[in-house]
């Protein structure tokens, strides 16, 4: 039989660049800086009520995750190439759509809705075939890679967004945006394909010195099979948590850091960015060193500290609103690796896509409910203290779950199917 090319950083490479362009969800703050200064001043363009500012960005983190899982099963299914073309023409419409209106209504639907799903798809795309090409033990590194993108987009949107803003106007920019992504996501797409039925990546069940190593097994859940088990609802309340903890302070960052830098606010926005990539890539190497558990741990204790210390920082201090902010982002980066190779390691390679897709889900309601939450505590109190008083703590409960949380029981005999990885045992279960 002819030898498979091996085309795993290829695809690594395409989804990397795919999530470059559909991280421009990271900017809100930006664009919602760019509102809000319209509505204070009455120039009459945006005639929003304070308390609905994130609500676009809500909707979009929520239409983002359950975007995920019909997305997840149809990359599964047939291709990651299409699913990434459909994700592509979503997110460039739904940013076409509110380049043409500055109503409520439309913004909720186009970037809300139309972009919030084109992310959706076109992220399921990138990380599933990328880590299918490479051995289960570059499972953490390779998703690290892939999702680094999407949270290193805001390094260059954030001050191209500054620029185009404050050059051509929010209506324009987001006109550019929405016709750039459409081109450069679909064009990527054509370099994500899974391997072939039977491919084994190489150093499968060898040692760096070529000896066989002992392996473990892990059973390929289909999704059904996957939602009963007590080790998915672990998974999802702590990504809940995670996840919205750190969407809420990247959804308002571009505001707390106005105070203290003024029109140079967006270098926030990309330090956040860097410290989200940083996030990923670490987190995705240590866990595959340390293991899953032990690393999400640290990373949930780390971030429960730096919001609890936001109540101390006076905002009028810009070298600790950007190292707060360049913190905050690191430690949610790690979440956008370790979820998904955590959810490689319990429930399979197989239906990852779909079962990613589920879990995922808890990702976009955090995303939807802690901003909504955080600005209407604003709204009512003036301040964010309360809301990062409750952030904290349920962070501090999801770090005491990422201890306790293993991997499922195994299913009856009839029903299981088997897959060998080199991952860890205590994973195992």
């Amino acid at each position: 039989m002819a030898q498979i090319r091996n085309r795993g950083w290829s695809v690594t490479f395409a989804g990397l660049g795919i999530n470059l362009a559909l991280g421009i969800l990271y900017t809100w703050s930006i664009f919602k800086l760019a509102i809000q200064e319209s509505i204070t001043s009455g120039d009459g363009r945006f005639n929003w009520d304070i308390a609905s500012l994130n609500d676009p960005y809500a909707v979009c983190c929520l239409m983002f995750a359950f975007a995920m899982i019909p997305a997840g099963r149809l990359q599964d299914k047939f291709s990651p190439r299409f699913t990434a073309v459909i994700g592509g023409i979503l997110t460039g419409l739904g940013l076409i759509i509110v380049s043409q209106s500055t109503s409520l209504f439309s913004w909720i639907i186009g970037f809300g809705v139309l972009a919030g799903m084109g992310i959706g798809f076109a992220y399921a795309s990138a990380t599933p075939p990328a880590i299918k090409w490479f051995p289960a033990a570059k499972t953490g590194m390779i998703a690290g890679i892939v999702v680094a993108g999407f949270g290193l987009a805001s390094v260059y949107i954030a001050p191209l967004s500054n620029f185009l803003i404050h050059s051509m106007g929010l209506s324009n920019s987001m006109m550019i945006f929405g016709v750039s992504f459409l081109i450069l996501v679909c064009l990527l797409s054509l370099f994500l394909v899974n391997p072939p039925e039977g491919y084994v990546p190489e150093a499968e069940n060898t040692s760096s010195a070529g000896v066989a190593k002992p392996v473990s097994k892990i059973q390929d859940y289909k999704p059904f099979e996957m939602l009963k088990t007590g080790s998915f609802v672990r998974l999802w309340l702590m990504y809940f948590v995670a996840a919205g903890a750190g969407l809420f302070i990247i959804g308002g960052v571009a505001s707390l850091a106005k105070q203290s830098m003024g029109q140079l606010a967006w270098i926030v926005v990309a330090l956040l960015a860097m410290g989200n990539a940083g996030g990923r890539v670490v987190a995705g190497i240590l866990s595959d060193k340390i293991g899953r558990n032990q690393t999400l741990f640290l990373m949930l204790v780390f971030q429960s500290l730096v919001i609890f210390s936001l109540l101390f920082i006076d905002n009028n201090v810009a070298f600790l609103v950007v190292l707060a902010a360049t913190l905050i982002g690191f430690n949610y980066g790690t979440n956008l690796s370790l979820f998904p190779s955590m959810t490689k390691d319990y429930f399979g390679l197989k239906n990852f896509g779909s079962n990613y897709g589920l879990v995922f889900s808890a990702w976009g309601i955090g995303g939807f409910i802690f901003p909504r939450m955080a600005q209407m505590l604003v709204a009512g109190t003036g301040s964010y203290n309360m809301a990062y008083i409750i952030t904290a703590g349920l962070l501090l409960i999801s770090a005491f779950i990422a201890i306790t949380i293993k991997a499922p029981k195994t299913l009856p005999e009839p029903e299981k199917v088997l897959v060998t990885t080199d991952s860890k045992p205590e994973f195992a279960g």
